[in-house]
């Protein structure tokens, strides 16, 4: 397949490291493109779910292929999510063309874009209802592995897949969303910001709308995830879109499952070692 040049690519919320995560299907996505800025906005590496005894190759090759792309020249930003909030004590870390920061502000075609995971905005992350994110967080998981048990059966009988575990997940973002309300508060202090742009990940709910207040309006994006939406944000020639994975494309992207190079190895597994404490 050949590179499709982008100028910024948003990805977020792939949660390496767990069952749900579509490695497999990133690692093909990453393979086609060539962008100049890529944005990984939070929840990269599940640290909540993390076990040792679960990281397979498919998803150690979404990390080398995020290090192949680092080094072709692509500018990379790592932006800390709740789910990877360990990484939170390391903001401002630099190194060559790779960034870890909480939050980002880029001028795009003389637009501003402030860029930042979304938790920040969401009570049910912080204080005593954390236990209980964390919690639900695991329950995803075991329906995230019943829906692909219930997939399966289905296929086997020509059916199409029915995606159980979008519903659910659809339904608890919507009760968040009235309560927290967290994208409308984002809108509202880029608004008062003046940016142009607000992107944010967090609620695996793809999204490009605008939001206007007596005070202006704002473009708000969500980059959604890489458990069940598959989806990215894309800037090329003057535009913001949503990708959407769509795996006839990508069937004949070959991945490679080897060994990540030993010069990277101890890094990756000090970190992910960490992530296990």
């Amino acid at each position: 397949m050949e590179k499709r040049s982008v100028d910024v690519v948003v990805i977020s919320d792939v949660h390496l490291g767990t069952y749900g995560c579509r490695a497999k299907e990133l690692v093909a996505y990453l393979k086609s493109i060539e962008p100049n800025i890529l944005i990984l906005n939070g929840d990269i590496i599940d640290g909540w779910q993390f076990s040792k005894r679960y990281f397979p190759s498919s998803h150690m090759a979404v990390i080398k292929e995020l290090l192949n792309l680092m080094m072709r020249g692509t500018r990379v930003f790592y932006i800390t999510g709740n789910h990877d909030e360990l990484l939170r004590k390391y903001v401002d870390f630099q190194l060559s063309n790779f960034t870890l920061t909480d939050k980002l502000v880029l001028e795009i075609d003389n637009k501003m874009t402030w860029i930042f995971h979304g938790d920040v905005f969401d009570n049910t992350t912080k204080g005593s209802a954390r236990l209980l994110a964390k919690m639900g967080s695991s329950g995803y998981e075991m329906l995230i592995l019943f829906n692909r048990f219930v997939n399966f059966i289905l296929k086997a009988f020509g059916q199409e897949k029915l995606s159980i575990s979008k519903r659910v997940m659809a339904g608890v973002n919507k009760a968040v969303s009235k309560i927290n309300d967290f994208e409308m508060i984002a809108a509202e202090l880029a608004i008062e910001k003046k940016y142009d742009y607000v992107i944010c990940g967090h609620i695996h709910q793809p999204q490009h709308r605008v939001v206007e207040t007596e005070k202006g309006k704002v473009t708000y994006l969500n980059s959604g995830d890489w458990v069940e939406h598959l989806t990215s944000l894309e800037y090329h020639q003057n535009k913001w879109t949503i990708f959407e994975y769509d795996e006839k494309k990508f069937q004949h992207t070959t991945i490679d499952m080897r060994a990540t190079p030993n010069v990277l190895t101890d890094e990756i597994n000090f970190y992910i070692n960490s992530l296990a404490i």
